[in-house]
């Protein structure tokens, strides 16, 4: 029996590392991202500040410089978990994505179609938007700014009853009852309310919580077993980053809990949290997935996400760009509940992304994200 236990040892420790590269990038954390990282955290004083650099469509390097909660001397790791706020979108997206391939929905279903308990409620403009409006952000529903209903306030949005679903049905209600802001399909409004009725559609498709949903068909067969939804950590300890806020120019620790994040209804368009290699994971899904790798969703559904209907430059979460650096087009996105800041850069041409993040929102957070997108962007696909 112990002969029959070492040869299957070593045939475990030989299939890891006759691996396929992708899986050996989920294990190997080299070279270390810190130097690059820590001046920039320094010179916008944040507490953390971490990264992911995907090369040739695998996670070359990850890592977190800092400290979980601001005037302490508890440091970050690199599989510390970060809030990606509506980095998210592009989670839900993808997770809509997968029910058109499965049949579950489609493009074109409307809102009628997907919330007929609603239909009667309904403003009769809402009633014939499709999931391409809603991915989009041209279904005409208010902008971020104003993400629950008039005559509401953010703390109505918390104390919903029921469960999450529950509460994504009211929020529903209520956000499509009002007059649209624009005709839907003619104007692009960003806007949250569409990103969390579009986790709403995908729980009516499949009778579970957004929640579940995002963990089985997205988080596990990733391996992203750091994700969650709110806050990082749980109160009373600092086993993971702290959020902070800027208050009248200093830097503010918030104890992570219940209301130390967007509301339950909100979930799908900006809660996510989860490490920098999980993180990664999923963008490099995005990298493969146009050239008919790794199964998560047909080659074409990805491109669906990555271009944008409408003459818009806003698709599946992503918003469309070009840079020189990727030879074309970039996908990128920014992510903040007030609390953290986190920003992608994805140039599907090079098969390169790089990932930052910060505990940290507001200040000067965006800009130190910026640059240190920047230096690794030099260093890693410039090789300058």
């Amino acid at each position: 029996m112990r002969i029959e236990r070492n040869i299957a040892l070593l045939l475990t420790l030989a299939a890891l590392l006759t691996a396929s590269p992708r899986v050996q990038a989920r294990y190997t954390r080299s070279p270390t991202l810190a130097p690059f990282l820590e001046p920039i955290r320094e010179k916008y004083d944040l507490p953390a500040l971490a990264a992911a650099v995907i090369v040739d469509g695998k996670t070359a390097a990850w890592d977190a410089t800092g400290f979980r909660r601001y005037g302490t001397d508890v440091r970050v790791t690199a599989e510390d978990k970060f809030h990606i706020g509506s980095c998210t979108k592009a989670m839900t997206a993808t997770l809509v994505a997968m029910l058109v391939d499965r049949g579950k929905l489609s493009w074109d279903t409307t809102l009628a179609q997907a919330l007929p308990e609603l239909a009667e409620d309904m403003h009769p403009d809402y009633r014939d938007v499709t999931l391409r409006h809603l991915l989009a952000h041209r279904a005409g529903l208010a902008p971020s700014d104003r993400s629950w209903p008039k005559e509401k306030s953010f703390m109505d949005m918390h104390n919903l009853p029921g469960t999450a679903t529950d509460q994504r049905l009211a929020y529903a209600k209520m956000m499509l009852a009002q007059e649209p802001e624009a005709k839907p399909g003619e104007k692009y409004i960003y806007s949250n309310a569409g990103y969390s009725i579009l986790g709403l559609i995908a729980e009516r498709a499949m009778n579970k919580p957004w929640e579940t949903l995002m963990k089985e068909m997205l988080f596990e067969p990733l391996h992203m077993g750091s994700a969650g939804s709110g806050a990082m950590g749980t109160p009373g300890s600092i086993r993971q980053p702290w959020q902070h806020r800027m208050e009248n120019g200093k830097v503010q620790p918030i104890e992570p809990g219940p209301l130390s994040d967007n509301p339950l209804v909100l979930a799908p368009a900006g809660t996510v949290h989860c490490s920098m290699r999980h993180w990664a994971a999923f963008v490099a899904a995005h990298l493969d997935g146009p050239k008919g790798k790794g199964g998560l969703l047909e080659p074409d559904t990805f491109k669906v996400l990555h271009d944008p209907d409408f003459g818009g430059n806003y698709s599946g979460g992503w918003q469309i760009t070009h840079r020189q650096w990727a030879d074309g087009k970039v996908l990128t996105h920014t992510g903040s509940n007030n609390m953290n800041f986190a920003v992608v850069w994805m140039a599907p041409k090079r098969n390169f992304a790089v990932l930052v993040a910060s505990n940290q929102g507001g200040g000067d957070v965006a800009k130190a994200c910026d640059e240190a997108a920047w230096a690794l962007i030099k260093k890693f696909f410039l090789k300058e």
